[in-house]
């Protein structure tokens, strides 16, 4: 059986959901993030030297990143299920946004998230303006260009097909839900981006969704 390695508001609330969709019996081991820090406790090392989620065990295998586990449930267990039939142009956008989500989308994402952190941590008083001062540079000339560039792209991609790989709902669509449910929570995602805004309500009202988010607990990137 498989078991998930969950991190609490992680990426790892995307591997719960794929095996809920395909209605596969799973574990859950459950680590939490420090409070201060917000980093993965050391625990995790003892499973996966990175000491990241998601991970996941299968008997004798150990793999983690999150669209690397999402190919091999699918692949072993899926049984044709949320993967497009292969050589199809829906099979090569699939293998597109699976890439995209983590190699395009995430970074400037998570810069934000650190340059914010920045801003607001506690520092010398005549180092704070400083510190202030160049985050909010980096910010203005990289970070938020880079943002709206990417929400611009995605809600363009989203013309073309009511699912990020095609008409059909797949593991693309679980694997982006992660940086569109943060664009939603930290970087501007609104009414600006009806499609993307539609993408958030459809997949937030699967039931899988729901069951994943009740297994998985709390899940504040929704917050």
């Amino acid at each position: 059986m498989i078991t998930v390695h969950h991190l609490n508001n992680s990426r790892s609330q995307r591997v719960l959901w794929l095996l809920e969709e395909l209605g596969l019996d799973y574990e859950i081991k459950r680590y939490q993030r420090h409070p201060e820090t917000m980093l993965a406790p050391p625990e995790l090392r003892a499973v996966h030297p990175l000491g990241r989620s998601p991970v996941i065990t299968d008997g004798e295998l150990t793999l983690a990143e999150s669209g690397a586990i999402l190919e091999y449930i699918c692949q072993r267990y899926g049984d044709g299920r949320l993967t497009p039939p292969a050589g199809t142009p829906e099979a090569l956008r699939c293998r597109y946004w699976m890439h995209f989500a983590e190699g395009s989308a995430m970074p400037p994402l998570l810069m934000k998230l650190v340059f914010d952190r920045i801003e607001r941590a506690p520092m010398p008083f005549f180092a704070k303006p400083i510190a202030k001062g160049i985050a909010a540079k980096v910010k203005s000339t990289f970070i938020g260009p880079q943002l709206r560039q990417n929400l611009a792209y995605m809600e363009a991609e989203l013309t073309k097909s009511l699912w990020f790989a095609g008409e059909a709902f797949s593991i693309a669509d679980i694997q982006m839900s992660f940086p569109v449910e943060a664009f939603s929570a930290r970087a501007g995602l609104d009414s600006t981006a009806p499609r993307l805004s539609n993408f958030l309500a459809r997949i937030r009202a699967r039931p899988a969704y729901q069951r994943a988010l009740e297994r998985g607990g709390p899940y504040d990137l929704l917050s």
